[in-house]
């Protein structure tokens, strides 16, 4: 159990209307729905009134539709707004009735990537979790590696390039690859989660295999050194006290049971991978890994929430980044909100933490002088 305390705003009598958002465009829509299924479950009902807002696979938006979700996880949701198809335009219009906050969780591309969040604030909606400029950082491994490199935090040594450079220089760029990283290495695409796309590569022979599949989520590639690693998740909080160094959670360790914590792994083998909270680390690395972690949050320009991912390389113990998703999964099996449990902070505490966050901000933000009249 970790030391900190836990502060929370008092709310307002009246229920504040939460907008529970999900699905997606993205290949990562399942997860979405199992995991907004688990938000919807277990948000505080004596304080909110739960809207779940679907977007389908077309992008097409509806209220109140609950079809979709997994039949274990679905749970009743009493709300005034009956179902109906509507879309960001009639948004504008009628948010006022509709909603006073939205909880994304959408993961992937039009969800997690600051698209989404650039829309709820030209709405100007208050929102959980990170802004524009940080779902945008964490979404792209690439930046947020190269922030990372400059802020003094290690990553694992990698190669990236875009597919029009791969056709174009597919042997040059081998060449590179070999000369700069050895053989196992990890093949990503840049802008995807829940290891969609990932290939484990041994030889020379894969690589192409590898970049292929890669290229079916994203234009741009990432190749990694694979190294003999233990995985290491740990769970950031925004401190509701602004300003204040953010919350960091005990850490847990991934033991995947495949070669890697392939999205096979996370989602579709209950057997996958063993999750070990807390972690079994000597209590020296185990700060060093939570104080490196709020560098992380900070470095990467996050707000609200982050699972901040790293390795420990067995054979040197050196600590390098992983990476950073700042909509982290929320299903019943996700680390996120099994970190802040195993932390004293319970899902529903959570939630509420979360959301106070957002109406927090927004509050600071409506303040600012955005404009001046000519």
């Amino acid at each position: 159990m970790i030391k900190q305390a836990f502060y929370f705003m008092v709310l307002p009598v009246k229920k504040i209307k939460v907008a529970v958002l999900y699905g997606g465009r993205s290949a990562e829509h399942e997860v979405s729905l199992q995991s907004a299924a688990a938000v919807i479950k277990n948000l505080d009902k004596n304080k909110f009134e739960v809207i779940p807002v679907s977007i389908d696979k077309q992008g097409h938006w509806l209220v109140n539709d609950l079809k979709q979700f997994p039949l274990d996880e679905s749970a009743p949701v009493k709300t005034s707004v009956s179902k109906e198809l509507f879309v960001p335009e009639a948004i504008i219009n009628q948010t006022e009735s509709f909603f006073d906050v939205v909880f994304p969780v959408l993961h992937g591309s039009f969800g997690e990537d600051g698209t989404m969040q650039g829309l709820l604030e030209i709405l100007g909606l208050p929102y959980v979790g990170a802004n524009v400029l940080g779902s945008a950082i964490g979404m792209d491994k690439v930046i947020a590696k190269r922030l990372a490199q400059a802020d003094k935090i290690p990553v694992v040594p990698f190669v990236t390039f875009n597919t029009g450079e791969w056709k174009i220089s597919q042997t040059a760029l081998q060449k590179r690859i070999e000369k700069e990283l050895d053989y196992p290495l990890f093949v990503k695409p840049v802008n995807a989660g829940s290891s969609l796309g990932i290939t484990k590569v041994k030889k020379a022979a894969d690589l192409l295999a590898a970049v292929n599949l890669a290229a079916e989520f994203d234009t741009k590639i990432l190749v990694e050194q694979a190294l003999v690693v233990r995985e290491i998740e740990v769970a950031v909080l925004e401190n509701l006290s602004f300003g204040e160094q953010p919350l960091v959670s005990v850490l847990g360790e991934i033991n995947p049971q495949h070669e890697f914590y392939s999205y096979e792994a996370k989602y579709l083998d209950d057997k996958g991978a063993e999750l070990i909270i807390p972690a079994v680390l000597q209590e020296r690395q185990s700060e060093k890994i939570k104080k490196l972690a709020a560098k992380v949050f900070s470095s990467l320009a996050c707000q609200g929430m982050a699972r901040v991912d790293f390795f420990i390389e067995e054979a040197t113990q050196n600590v390098y980044l992983n990476e950073i998703n700042t909509i982290p999964g929320f299903t019943k099996i996700s680390m996120y909100p099994k970190l802040w449990e195993a932390s004293g902070l319970s899902y529903q505490q959570l939630l509420t933490h979360l959301i106070e966050l957002a109406l927090a901000r927004h509050a600071r933000l409506s303040h600012l002088k955005q404009s001046q009249s000519l």
